[in-house]
């Protein structure tokens, strides 16, 4: 079977950097996509993306397709043929439709109905044939945010187009996209090699281009990126090489050279954070700290997309653009220094929260309040957590946080601290925005703690009461994210802190009128969230189900449980346990018999029952002191040693007898035992089998 190689380049200007790769990866899907359906196997496809370009390599594209011969059913004979034998219209306008003579039709048993049928044969799709429809495709379908006009054509796409490249084997395809034609010709480096470059064949385009000082391939440029920058850092010192930095930064060269600057001492008076954001954030460097203590230190990585002959004009150049920007973050830190913290709280009045909910300044009360409360149930300082909810917020009206967002907590710490406030008060400050996104650190102290939660759960309360709860991919509150905060934080927390208790005491704070239900609304929505939780630990969805079936408010305890039920359920007794639980949740379903009383032994009648009745008394003495000192994998444990008790008196024992008395008696001691297990959770749910 004959194959060729595949290429196609999109050339543009130059491209977002945070657009590079999903347009790059849906051009991939697309074309192999289109390949597949046409019936034309290949063997790899490779990815190539600059600032200026998107290519797809697919390697051994099929060139021709198999031939292949299909069988279309068409109406019943009955219909197909006239008295005399003839065809009729109905048989006359199958073969039209087929393309087929009506001398190709045969009669043939389907389903027991004899019918009329064609059998066609296909000849295989050629690949040339084929191709450029399959790319214009995958182009048109490309998930373009915000498209663009340029000159005075109609075409619009991310960026302006300015060249095509399509090839299969040496051979060019032609194709026609936004007034481009379809050639052999990319381009090199804008300034090292601005001028055409042939590309014999697909396989030639990677090498092609690096002679023109282009790299196209991302992950290799990555590496160069990552491996300049490390070259750069000295001795003793710690180059902050961050993932999405360094993916940003790849996405905005061709031909990566780093170069390292400075600024002025002077400036690391500064909130490092306010500092590493200008850098980062603005600029796009890599910032530099002390191996040994982190402190930031007066150097930076930058990555040019031009191999200078003068390096030390291209570093000067930088360090006067940085300059501006670190001189600023100066004079608003020392600015906001001119008033204390405290004195901007009223200036929170003239900040809208939510419309219906009021300002800033109305959520801070509210926030002061509930982390009052909150501090006596996390064991936290009164006075220092009350303070720190009074200031928590005030950093969002000073001149730092309105030019860097991002420093919001942390300018609040710094000011906190000048101001002479306690240093617990200021990390309370920093800190109850943790976690910041999933994974991030949880708050370190305890009246960190309470007021990340009286944040947080303000906020849930108070969208949900005036009916704007998250809807599809739309959060603007971030409620997925403050429920999941919430989630790891009381998990985290080993106090007795009811889930429930906490959203009352939260809507409680809210002058609004929030809906009647919102409380259990926000606790429906919170535990919805524990499935994807525990489901990025890899525990099945029915371990987390069986828990909460039992145990719904305190979610330090279910985490315990869920643990302690998701080891446990990998046994071959866990799987047999939860089989008999099924089994008897489904005969207490199914009668109305059972009562709340114990089972009377002098009833019983066969030998099973009283192994079964000792075993549960002797296994509920031996769980109670197990399930309050929450060791819940020896509670499960002793659970399992029911399970030949269990299976005896299933095998051995009619429940549903005859005698009323006899029946209500059996039903008693299966509700007991169906009682001990539910201590710890519903087994019944591990259970996929059905009565």
């Amino acid at each position: 079977m004959s194959t060729a190689d595949l290429l196609f380049e999109l050339g543009t200007e130059e491209l977002p950097a945070g657009e590079i790769e999903p347009l790059v990866t849906a051009l991939s899907a697309g074309i192999r996509n289109g390949l597949t359906e046409h019936g034309l196997p290949f063997a790899h496809a490779h990815c190539f993306s600059t600032p200026r370009r998107l290519a797809v390599l697919i390697t051994e594209v099929t060139l021709k397709g198999p031939d292949i011969e299909r069988t279309v059913v068409g109406p019943p004979a009955s219909a197909a043929r006239n008295e005399a034998g003839g065809w009729t219209k109905a048989a006359e306008g199958f073969a039209r439709k087929q393309g087929v003579t009506l001398d190709a039709l045969v009669v043939r048993e389907e389903q027991g109905v004899e019918r009329i049928v064609a059998n066609i044969a296909q000849v295989g799709v050629e690949a040339a044939s084929v191709i450029p429809d399959i790319v214009s495709a995958a182009v048109n379908a490309l998930p373009v945010s915000k498209r663009m006009r340029w000159g005075r054509t109609r075409y619009d796409f991310l960026r302006p187009v300015q060249w095509l490249v399509l090839l299969l084997g040496d051979t060019i395809l032609p194709l026609e996209l936004f007034g481009r034609s379809s050639g052999r010709e990319s381009r090199g480096h804008r300034f090292h090699a601005n001028h055409s470059v042939s590309i014999a064949a697909p396989r030639d385009y990677s090498a092609a281009l690096h002679q023109a000082k282009v790299i196209a391939d991302v992950d290799e440029r990555r590496a160069r990126v990552a491996e300049q920058v490390s070259q750069l850092q000295g001795k003793g010192e710690q180059v902050a090489l961050s993932q999405e930095l360094l993916s940003e930064v790849t996405g905005l060269v061709e031909w990566p050279v780093a170069l390292r600057g400075s600024f002025d001492k002077s400036f690391l008076d500064v909130p490092s954070q306010a500092l590493i954001s200008a850098m980062k954030t603005h600029q796009k460097y890599f910032h530099i700290t002390d191996q040994e203590t982190g402190a930031l230190l007066p150097a930076f990585i930058t990555v040019a997309n031009i191999e200078s002959q003068q390096p030390s004009e291209v570093i000067a150049g930088n360090e006067r653009v940085i300059r501006p920007r670190l001189s600023d973050a100066a004079f608003f830190f020392a600015n906001d220094k001119r008033s204390t913290l405290s004195s901007r709280q009223d200036r929170l009045s003239s900040v809208v929260f939510q419309r219906q909910l009021g300002s800033l300044l109305d959520k801070t009360h509210r926030m002061e309040t509930l982390a009052a409360r909150l501090a006596d149930a996390t064991g936290a300082d009164h006075d220092v957590t009350t303070r720190a909810a009074a200031l928590a917020k005030c950093d969002l009206v000073s001149e730092m946080v309105l030019e860097f967002p991002e420093l919001q907590g942390i300018a609040g710490a710094h000011y906190a601290r000048h101001d002479g406030e306690p240093d617990r008060v200021a990390h309370a400050i920093e800190e109850h925005y943790y976690p910041r996104f999933a994974g991030d650190a949880l708050p370190s102290s305890p009246e960190a703690t309470a007021v990340a939660l009286a944040d947080r759960l303000d906020t849930l309360v108070g969208i949900f009461g005036v009916g704007q709860p998250p809807t599809g991919s739309k959060d603007p509150f971030g409620l997925r994210r403050a429920a999941l905060a919430i989630i790891r934080m009381l998990i985290d927390c080993d106090r007795p802190l009811s889930l429930d208790s906490l959203l009352e005491s939260a809507c409680a704070q809210h002058s609004a009128t929030l809906a009647p239900d919102t409380a259990d609304q926000v606790l429906h929505y919170m535990l919805e969230r524990l499935d994807s939780w525990y489901e990025s630990q890899s525990i099945h969805v029915e371990v987390v189900r069986a828990v909460l079936a039992v145990e719904s408010r305190h979610l330090h305890d279910i985490d315990l449980r869920i643990k302690a039920l998701a080891a446990f359920a990998e046994t071959d007794t866990a799987q047999q346990l939860a089989a008999a639980n099924k089994r008897v949740a489904n005969i207490l379903a199914k009668t109305s018999e059972q009562d709340v009383a114990p089972p009377d032994s002098s009833l019983f009648q066969e030998p099973a029952e009283h192994t079964l009745h000792n075993a549960v008394i002797n296994a509920g003495q031996a769980l109670t002191p197990l399930i309050n000192a929450r060791d819940y994998r020896a509670a499960l444990e002793q659970l399992a040693t029911l399970r030949a008790p269990v299976d005896d008196f299933f095998e051995s024992v009619m429940v549903n007898a005859e005698n009323p008395t006899e029946r209500l008696n059996r039903l008693r001691l299966l509700g007991a035992l169906r009682a001990l297990f539910t201590q710890l959770a519903d087994l019944a749910l591990l259970s996929s089998g059905s009565e």
